[in-house]
C-alpha cells in the first residue's frame, strides 16, 4: 500500500557494502504501510496486528475501508514485539508507549522507566541464578550420598 508519491519522496540509502543488503528507501513521515506488508515484515499474522489495534496499541488510518499504518505505527509494532519477546505484558508495553507522548516529549521518562525495569529484571534473574546454584549444590550432595549408598549395597551383595 506504499503510496507511489511517498515512495518517490523517500531518500535512497547508500549501499553498505555488506553482502545481502540492498539500497532501500528511507521512509518519510507520510509513508503508509498496509497490514499485509507489516505482517510479512515482522513475521506475524494479520490477526496479531488487529489484536494490537483492538487493544489500542496501534491506530491505523482508514483509507477506502482498508487499514493504512504510518511510520509511527510501524515503530510501535516493533516495540510491542520486542517488549513481548522479553516477557513484558501488553499492559506494561502500553504504559511504556504512553510515556513517549504524541511528539516524543516523554522520551526521557520512557527511558528512565525502561532502565528501572531492566534493573528489576536483572535483580530477579540474579536471585533465580543463586537459587539454581543452591539447588544444583543440593542435588549434587544428594546424588553423592545416593551413589555411596548404592556402592555399599553392591558390596554387600557380592559377599
Amino acid at each position: 500500500m506504499k503510496a507511489n508519491a511517498n515512495r518517490a519522496a523517500a531518500v535512497a540509502r547508500p549501499r553498505s557494502g555488506i553482502p545481502g543488503t540492498q539500497s532501500e528507501p528511507v521512509p518519510t513521515e507520510n509513508e503508509l504501510y498496509g497490514i499485509t506488508e507489516l505482517a510479512r515484515e515482522f513475521g506475524i499474522s494479520l490477526r496479531a496486528i488487529r489484536f494490537y489495534e483492538d487493544k489500542g496499541l496501534l491506530a491505523p488510518r482508514r483509507i477506502n475501508g482498508g487499514r493504512a499504518y504510518t511510520r509511527r505505527d510501524r515503530v510501535r509494532l516493533g516495540l510491542i514485539l520486542r517488549g513481548k519477546a522479553v516477557g513484558m505484558s501488553l499492559a506494561e508495553v502500553e504504559h511504556i508507549l504512553s510515556l513517549y507522548g504524541d511528539h516524543g516529549e516523554g522520551h526521557a521518562k520512557q527511558l528512565d522507566y525502561l532502565v528501572g525495569r531492566i534493573d528489576e529484571a536483572m535483580q530477579e534473574l540474579d536471585t533465580r541464578r543463586r537459587n539454581i546454584e543452591a539447588m544444583l549444590g543440593d542435588l549434587a550432595d544428594a546424588k553423592g550420598q545416593l551413589q555411596r549408598t548404592l556402592a555399599l549395597k553392591r558390596r554387600v551383595r557380592k559377599k
